[in-house]
């Protein structure tokens, strides 16, 4: 069956079954030994994530190898690579549902999930990068306090703040606002009487009446509408912590859509790095189908595609600009101590995301999920780019130092992919990973019941 034919769920589906296969995972009482392997495993690495922090706050942020000139390193590259992961779920969310894409149906829900845990481990790096957080992270924030101190907001750290605490307001809002149909469905259908307890207080009592579906559609646009905003001007205002600079290679025009593009590729491939192993684990199959991985792998190429002409206009700005300073900076990403990095990259986000032109390689789900993992890390890479040989190499040749990241932040970052596994994985075991109720409006039964 040609992709284009193929429904956004199989057949052989009823209201039923849809409901059953959905809801069985977190209404049963029996945990799967692979569920419980992974999680073990993403527990060490959180437990990483706590040793590494709680020793940082002991000794201070010496103890990684931010230096002079690299005071932005493996904290900043990591802020903004966990900030783009959680692009995808925004985007399948708000600005697929106002465009009633209904294939986004079957992921819109754990992409959300990705979103979230993304955000929360994304503010972990701005947080301790401050040295003493306890005493200076909240003057991020601006309050009436007595010694009349505010934010300084032509700083764009302080956009920083502001941007992504928004997002995740927003994203937690219309996560939860989502789930509350299918949390009523989990209170009617659960035996235990602590879990009819916890998903009938979740549900905030939804009866499913005319009333509640009216305000349910209104909330959901909404927050749609404020989410689609949020897609282009999170990560925006991220490339305004670089743009806004005079630092070579980081003033230039193109950070703010260079910035998305490389979000939304990012993101995606993290959605499908989830999705295929989720579906076969779970044989969710027949929900999340070939059209799904189908579809999303052609937003992977279209940004991709994007993100390599961001590229190409990184080294035609620095020919062009005819400053000595801005051809020395690309000079010495692509032949000076950190070339491999940059050449890596380019293999990765430029020639190898050419695969996706072929539909035997966006069919295969095992080659597209080691793609997938490959763009995360190419992602990275690229982050590792933009900010350590800009700095390393600084206007005076007397300030130029070597950057080297030390085993701390290695810890740290392993630890916030363990905490950010595990979160997804408690997610998938207790909440329904796929919308019970959207997928049933793609029924044929569906379709039937309204004409009536």
């Amino acid at each position: 069956m040609a992709l284009q034919e193929t429904p956004v769920i199989l057949p052989g589906h009823d209201f039923e079954t849809v409901t059953e296969t959905i809801a069985e995972i977190p209404l049963s009482r029996r945990f799967p030994l692979g569920w419980i392997g992974i999680i073990l495993v993403a527990l060490a690495g959180a437990g990483l994530l706590q040793m590494a922090l709680g020793y940082l706050v002991l000794k201070g942020i010496g103890l990684w190898g931010n230096n002079a000139p690299v005071g932005w390193a493996f904290d900043i590259i990591n802020f903004v690579w966990w900030i783009g992961i959680g692009h995808a779920g925004t985007l399948i969310s708000a600005i697929l549902l106002l465009f009633k894409q209904q294939w986004r149906m079957s992921i819109s829900r754990f992409a959300e999930a990705m979103t979230i845990f993304a955000v929360i481990c994304a503010a972990i790096f701005p947080i301790f990068h401050t040295g003493r957080p306890w005493l200076a992270a909240y003057w991020l924030f601006p309050y009436p306090n007595t010694m009349g101190l505010w934010p300084q907001f032509k700083s764009p750290l302080i956009w920083d703040v502001f941007a992504v605490s928004t997002y995740a307001t927003v994203s937690v809002v219309f996560w939860y606002v989502g789930l509350i149909p299918d949390f009523a469905t989990m209170r009617d259908r659960a035996v235990s009487r602590v879990k009819a307890i916890v998903f009938g207080t979740l549900s905030l009592g939804w009866r499913g009446s005319a009333r509640h579906w009216h305000r349910y559609e209104v909330a959901t646009l909404i927050l749609a509408g404020l989410s689609t905003p949020l897609v282009l001007s999170v990560h925006t205002v991220v490339s305004f912590d670089f743009a806004v600079s005079v630092i070579p290679g980081w003033h230039a025009t193109i950070f703010p859509p260079y910035f998305v593009a490389g979000a939304i590729y990012s993101g995606f491939a993290m959605v499908l790095s989830l999705a295929i192993p989720v579906r076969r684990f779970y044989g969710m199959e027949s929900l999340i189908t070939m059209r799904h991985i189908d579809n999303m792998a052609k937003i992977m190429l279209a940004t991709g595609l994007m993100v390599g002409y961001g590229y190409a206009m990184e080294a035609f700005f620095a020919w062009y600009s005819a400053s000595p300073h801005e051809r020395f900076m690309m000079w010495n990403r692509m032949f000076g101590p950190y070339a491999w990095s940059y050449w890596a990259l380019i293999s990765i986000n430029v020639v190898m995301i050419q695969l996706l032109w072929f539909k035997r390689v966006r069919t295969n789900t095992t080659l597209l999920f080691v793609m997938s993992l490959f763009v995360n890390v190419g992602m990275w890479l690229e982050r590792f780019v933009i900010i350590v040989t800009s700095l390393n190499r600084d206007f005076v040749p007397s300030s130029w130092g070597m950057y080297y990241p030390t085993r701390w932040d290695f810890m740290t970052f392993f630890g916030t992919i363990g905490l950010f596994l595990t979160l997804f994985l408690l997610f998938l075991r207790f909440v329904p990973m796929i919308s019970i109720f959207e997928v049933k409006t793609l029924l044929p039964q569906a379709k039937v019941k309204a004409e009536h």
